[in-house]
């Protein structure tokens, strides 16, 4: 419930201010939304062109200073037309919960975010932008929420309606119970229904049902009711009075002027922008400050500026003789500054010139100078509090942005590192507790914008350093982190940084790129491996669609070698610095895949394991592809290694953060990393391979190469007819072995056995060893109980010799 007497007093004073001051400059909600409800078309054939054209004329309801909801979700409907048009099908059903559909809208906004935002921090579909939406398609029934003025209505009237951050479906049912009081009680006042009603015109919504009306009052007690007593015991101090002087021009004829280049021109903008970020009165010393430029660059351009408007419209000018003060009042209202404010003199915008600029698109306007020149960037030192956002959640070329004030809209402490950091300034990123680690490198991708800073992430650190390791550095000793570390955001010296970065490359070395890397094609690999033309096709197509690959095989056919060369035709060049090679057996762990508490000193440490260091590898260079390559895959416990990898690394998974069971942190698998596994098919003391590590990975046969073109190349080029019989032998043996139901084509002998020779080096003592050593023992224990097939085959090899 509400005080109605204090509504009644609110509405006193609203009645007395709405002709002469309040219509004017609030007219335009009515005629947004009579021009919304004329072009909106939901089944328009060009979905982003209706949406652009029935949101043009609704101003700051959809676009503020730094907040671009009606722009970001036009853009959005020009790439994905149907996926929008979908999100405002399901918000407009009135037959689904609105607190559902207003969460769906914010979800499915993420969602392009993520795939279509081309690096943009965020999409701006708050509840405030979402509730206008409603507003303007159903304006007998919604209102638009803004949760800083609901909860300055509620507090003047007295309500005993609650509002608090973050209760967002509490906030919004408390909300519209709030103003469907504050309506009813409209609706009773008949001067004011008849008043409003008078001021109507055709370009205006008719508002039958007061809705708009009190949204409207609402708007009016935050901004205008709560803060009158302030304003008119301070609108004495100010130069010139009403009485003395005013231009005359109306918001709407300002608003016709800013669109004008000719009298405002881009630095004129720049100005009206910069004065209003700053609350809407400044002296030039304070923006030439926070913003850059000189003071005189204010000073000068915002005379030209009066002179263009007085040029353009032929308004009244101060009768000065002073020539600068004939000028400056056409723009603003003036005072000498206090004691604790820096410059002389502080101009504050005209109301009406004020109110224009809520209504103007400045999106494209620079709130900030470009700096002169590239120069040295700054240093900093970032603090992540996990329990709050982390490095982790971020990919390499993720951007982060962090405001400048805190959820109760104080300033951060050491405010003033915000406003110093400059675009291109290199940041280290830590992490605090429980990590305790630096664990990233950053840049400030997007100097502040009086609200926020953005930082992008360009390395992930494979060995992280430890919090320790570098307080006990005496050259680090006087950091500012380290003298008080209550904060986010430290400034480094140009000495501390490179101190810390000379840390960090000794346990995470960059590759070096001096050598060439020799390149390494489809035609290597068959040259080398042996496999047909239309088989390698194959196994890249299936290694490329599931990222995750088990070569199996019998022995000698290459696996482990052909893994490698894989690789390496498939990156395109012989990179070994994008490729590991693990082995798994009955005694590998998580641990040492993953992560795990190490013995360290007279304690344990968490150490990351081999995986783990080289996602975070991969990770720095999304653009290229790196591989994990595992041999004898099925000897280790699969489920034990892996743990919650299982889930991560399927394809449809990469990219997808999960919470790590040992530090409590979000860990990803990138999407340019792929797996190659390996295992023996002819080994009988192996249990087959879990199931659910099955699932996630194809397996691929690999047989014997001897018909391929590249060991007949090789065959030929020996030219050994000893060779050439030993070869005939073996293939005539792997047909036996093929057909032999105890066995089958998994034990069939494979061509490694007898590549690598030259026509030097292919002798008889070579091929005997090989046929003595490998191949005899391993037909006595495939026919472990037939010794005559043995002693069979062990002749036939006999004869090739003779």
């Amino acid at each position: 419930m509400i005080d109605g007497e204090r509504l009644k007093d609110v509405l006193v004073q609203y009645k007395k201010d709405f002709v002469p001051k309040h219509w004017q400059d609030e007219k335009y909600k009515w005629e947004a939304l009579k021009w919304f409800q004329d072009n909106w078309n939901i089944k328009a054939t060009d979905f982003a062109d209706m949406l652009n054209r029935s949101f043009s004329q609704t101003y700051n309801l959809l676009a503020s200073m730094n907040n671009f909801p009606a722009k970001m979700i036009t853009s959005f409907a020009e790439t994905a037309p149907e996926d929008v048009r979908s999100m405002y099908s399901d918000l407009f059903d009135e037959s689904k919960d609105i607190y559902e559909r207003i969460n769906t809208f914010k979800l499915q906004s993420d969602f392009l975010l993520k795939k279509y935002g081309k690096g943009a921090g965020q999409h701006y579909q708050s509840e405030n932008a979402i509730t206008t939406y409603l507003c303007l398609r159903y304006p007998d029934k919604y209102y638009i929420y803004k949760y800083s003025e609901v909860k300055a209505v509620s507090d003047e009237l007295g309500s005993d309606y609650t509002f608090k951050k973050g209760a967002y479906a509490d906030n919004l049912r408390n909300f519209y119970s709030l103003y469907n009081e504050i309506c009813e009680h409209l609706k009773q006042d008949d001067e004011l229904v008849n008043l409003f009603k008078s001021q109507l015109t055709d370009a205006c919504y008719p508002d039958p049902y007061l809705k708009t009306l009190t949204f409207d009052v609402g708007f009016y007690i935050s901004r205008d009711y709560s803060k009158r007593s302030e304003a008119e015991s301070s609108d004495a101090e100010w130069y010139p009075s009403p009485e003395e002087y005013a231009p005359g021009i109306t918001t709407a004829e300002w608003i016709d002027l800013l669109e004008d280049k000719s009298v405002f021109t881009q630095s004129s903008l720049e100005i009206m922008k910069r004065i209003q970020d700053y609350g809407g009165a400044a002296t030039c010393t304070q923006l030439a400050a926070k913003y850059g430029e000189s003071k005189n660059f204010y000073n000068a351009g915002s005379v030209g500026l009066a002179k263009r408007v007085v040029e353009k419209t032929g308004c009244p000018v101060m009768p000065k003789n002073v020539d600068n003060s004939r000028w400056w009042p056409i723009l603003y209202i003036g005072r000498y500054t206090a004691k604790d404010e820096k410059g002389s003199y502080v101009w504050k915008l005209r109301r009406e010139l004020a109110a224009a600029l809520n209504r103007v698109d400045l999106s494209g306007v620079a709130l900030y100078a470009k700096s002169k020149g590239e120069g040295e960037p700054k240093y900093w030192w970032l603090n992540a509090k996990p329990k709050i956002w982390s490095f982790s959640d971020l990919q390499v070329g993720e951007v982060q942005d962090y405001t400048l004030y805190n959820a109760n809209g104080h300033k951060r402490r050491i405010f003033q590192n915000f406003i110093d950091a400059r675009t291109g300034d290199l940041v280290i990123g830590y992490e605090s507790n429980p990590v305790k680690q630096v664990v990233a490198l950053v840049k400030v991708s997007a100097a502040n914008d009086g609200q926020k800073i953005c930082f992008e992430k360009t390395e992930s650190l494979e060995n992280p350093i430890d919090y320790q390791t570098l307080k006990e550095c005496p050259e680090l000793a006087k950091m500012e982190f380290f003298k008080n570390p209550n904060g986010s955001f430290f400034k480094l010296t140009k000495k501390e940084y490179e101190f810390i970065m000379d840390i960090i490359r000794d346990e995470n070395p960059r590759n070096s790129h001096e050598e060439k890397i020799p390149s390494y094609t489809k035609q290597d690999f068959l040259s080398e491996v042996y496999m047909t033309d239309e088989m390698y096709d194959r196994l890249v197509g299936v290694l490329s669609n599931k990222m995750n690959i088990i070569l199996q095989g019998a022995p000698g056919v290459g696996k482990t070698f052909a893994a490698k060369r894989l690789a390496y035709s498939m990156m395109g060049e012989k990179d070994d610095n994008r490729i590991e090679f693990v082995q798994f057996h009955q005694n590998y762990s998580y641990e040492d895949f993953m992560m795990g508490y190490k013995p360290s000193g007279n304690g344990f440490e968490l150490r990351h394991g081999v995986f783990y260091r080289f996602c975070q590898k991969a990770a720095n260079e999304p653009d290229k592809k790196f591989f994990f390559i595992i041999d004898e895959i099925n000897r280790g416990n699969l489920s034990k290694i892996f743990g919650e990898l299982l889930m991560l690394i399927e394809k449809d998974y990469r990219g997808t953060k999960l919470t790590l069971a040992y530090n409590g942190m979000p860990f990803t698998v990138p999407q340019n990393l792929y797996i190659i596994g390996m295992m023996n098919t002819a080994d009988r003391s192996l249990a087959m391979i879990d199931y659910a590590l099955r699932r996630r990975f194809s397996f691929f046969e690999m047989e014997p190469g001897f018909e391929s073109k590249g060991f007949k190349d090789y065959q030929q080029a020996l030219g050994n007819d000893t060779f050439n019989g030993l070869v005939n032998q073996v293939v005539k043996l792997n047909a036996e072995i093929s057909h032999d139901k105890s066995l089958g084509k998994g034990f069939c002998i494979g061509h490694s056995y007898f590549c690598g020779r030259t026509k030097e080096n292919c002798t008889d003592e070579w091929m005997k060893s090989v046929v003595d050593y490998d191949i005899l023992p391993m037909l006595s224990e495939y026919w472990f109980d037939d010794d005559s097939n043995v002693q069979r085959w062990k002749n036939s090899f006999k004869e090739v010799f003779q």
